[in-house]
Order: structure tokens, then C-alpha cells, then sequence
């Protein structure tokens, strides 16, 4: 019956760092909902990869999952039979998570439904859905923070000169204060500016 509960709330489809920024909603010591803007979160959809994994030995079944999606980390917790639902879910993976929010001892973690195996490709793709969702309620950027985000676009892309140059798409999925559009404008300025230059469309390098 609590699970038939559950599944009449949506399932919010967020990046780990949004969970993280919210504000966990008690009632008394019971967890009701997290808050997040206006928002009453209590079920999430999550995609992001499994870092590490710890399995109980003995009696007590249990299963704890980091889950790392570049914004953050939070816990997956699976207790009793539903352990053999994700047995086969390893250190490694790009999953995608569906479960319901939890907190014990001050941490805010997720309980699963579902844990399903996922391209890689879905991390961008999540960031991209959240950044649009967020465009609407979004305030002006100021100029300092314009060139705040500029510098540490640039010092990416010089930091990677020894690997040779470094992937768009990973400097969007690493810098989260700010959007995909912004970070392509400002690599777009850097290329105009001759500071950098692209080896290949998709990729960036120092020029100086």
C-alpha cells in the first residue's frame, strides 16, 4: 500500500546537486518532503554513475550505492529482499535511478525502484533538460560572474593542453554554476579572441 502511495507522486527528474541545495521538510522526526523553490520533492529521477558499491555480509541484507552525476554525490540505500532486485549493479555503471527520498542521521538519500543501466551520453542530456527547466525562473547573470566563469572556462581548457585539448561537453557537465548556453558563448568568444582554437568541432585547445 505505501508503495502504490509513492507512485502517485511524480518522479522529479534532477541532477544530484539540486537535491543536495534543497531543505529537507520534517514532521517531528518523521522526513515529509524536500524542498526545493517551490517545489515538494519526494520522488526523483536521477541519472549518474555508480562509484562505489558496499553489500553487507550476513543476516541483514543490505546494499549501499554512491551515485556521482558531477554535481554531486548521494547515497542509494536498499534494504531486506529488495537487495536482489539490484544484485547485478556494479561499481562503474551509468545508471538511471527512480526512487523516493529518505533521511536518517541528518543525510538525505534515495531509496530505489528502479535502477536501470544507461548510456553515458544521458549525464549531458540531463543537464541540458534541468538547465531549460530552470531558464524561465532564471535571474540576469552579472558581469562578474560572467568573467568569473569565463576565467574558469579558460583555465580548463589550459589545464587540458597536455591531453590535447579538452571535450565541450565535459566542460559543460564539470562547471555547474553555469548553462550549457553560456558556456558555448564564452568558448565562442575565447575561439573569436584567438585564445583558443578547435582541433575538431566538439573539441577546445590553448592557443594564448
Amino acid at each position: 500500500m505505501a508503495e502504490q502511495q509513492f507512485k502517485r507522486h511524480i518522479a522529479h527528474k534532477l541532477r544530484v546537486g539540486d537535491i543536495l541545495i534543497g531543505k529537507p521538510i520534517m514532521d517531528g522526526e518523521r522526513f515529509s518532503f524536500l524542498e526545493l523553490g517551490n517545489q515538494k520533492i519526494m520522488r526523483v529521477n536521477i541519472i549518474g554513475n555508480i562509484v562505489d558499491k558496499y553489500e553487507s555480509e550476513g543476516e541483514t541484507k543490505y546494499v549501499n550505492f554512491t551515485l556521482d552525476d558531477g554535481s554531486g554525490q548521494i547515497r542509494l540505500k536498499i534494504f531486506g529482499d529488495d537487495v536482489d532486485k539490484f544484485k547485478k549493479i556494479n561499481q562503474g555503471e551509468t545508471v538511471v535511478v527512480i526512487g523516493v527520498l529518505r533521511r536518517w542521521n541528518n543525510e538525505v538519500y534515495i531509496n530505489p525502484e528502479i535502477i536501470k543501466e544507461q548510456d553515458t551520453k544521458y549525464l549531458l542530456v540531463r543537464k541540458l533538460e534541468t538547465e531549460k527547466q530552470r531558464t524561465e525562473s532564471s535571474v540576469p547573470v552579472e558581469r562578474e560572474q560572467t568573467i568569473a566563469i569565463k576565467d574558469k572556462i579558460l583555465d580548463m581548457i589550459k589545464n587540458a593542453e597536455e591531453q590535447g585539448g579538452i571535450e565541450i561537453q565535459d566542460i559543460i557537465m564539470k562547471l555547474r554554476e553555469a548553462s550549457p548556453e553560456m558556456i558555448n558563448t564564452e568558448i565562442k568568444k575565447l575561439l573569436e579572441e584567438g585564445i583558443a582554437f578547435e582541433p575538431r568541432p566538439g573539441k577546445v585547445r590553448y592557443l594564448g
